[in-house]
């Protein structure tokens, strides 16, 4: 049963890897996690996948694995990617992301910070009220921001709080 198990979920992914054509020479961009601290990692619905600059496929190792030409800035990650963690690239690669506005760590996450408070509300509960803000984060627009409550964000970043009113 076991053995059935997890031939049905290989196959599951094979059919999502069979679905991306890549060749040697295309562009691809690579998939980064953003987190802000430890209390956002790993946590669903908060912010959508990344990807960073278009890199080019310098060659195919296996069926599902892909050797990147990655930048000096990102001499220590190891540049064989699945391809799960690439989307092809379907722009001119002049046209590409800036990479020096982040600082993508080892694991291919980077730190999130809030730019500012867009509004302020209150949440009511039976017993208590908890005062929420709407965050606009670094390299995200207005439409992607986040409530959080007011609290953990004056404990952790009250530089925020010194500019708003």
């Amino acid at each position: 049963m076991v053995r059935e198990n997890l031939r049905v979920v290989q196959s599951r992914q094979k059919s999502y890897a069979d679905g991306l054509e890549l060749k040697v020479d295309d562009f691809v961009y690579l998939k980064v996690s953003p987190m802000r601290g430890i209390r956002r990692f790993h946590m669903k619905g908060k912010l959508a996948p990344r990807y960073i600059s278009p890199f080019k496929i310098v060659e195919r190792k296996g069926e599902v694995a892909y050797k990147l030409e990655l930048p000096s800035k990102l001499s220590g990650i190891h540049d064989v990617f699945h391809v799960s963690q690439l989307k092809k690239c379907l722009r001119v690669p002049e046209e590409q992301a800036p990479l020096e506005g982040l600082d993508v760590q080892e694991d291919l996450t980077y730190t999130e910070h809030p730019v500012k408070i867009l509004e302020t509300s209150e949440r009511v509960t039976r017993n208590r009220r908890i005062k929420m803000c709407r965050v606009q984060w670094k390299h995200h627009t207005k439409d992607e921001a986040t409530w959080e409550r007011k609290e953990e964000l004056r404990a952790t970043y009250p530089d925020l709080f010194a500019s708003h009113l």
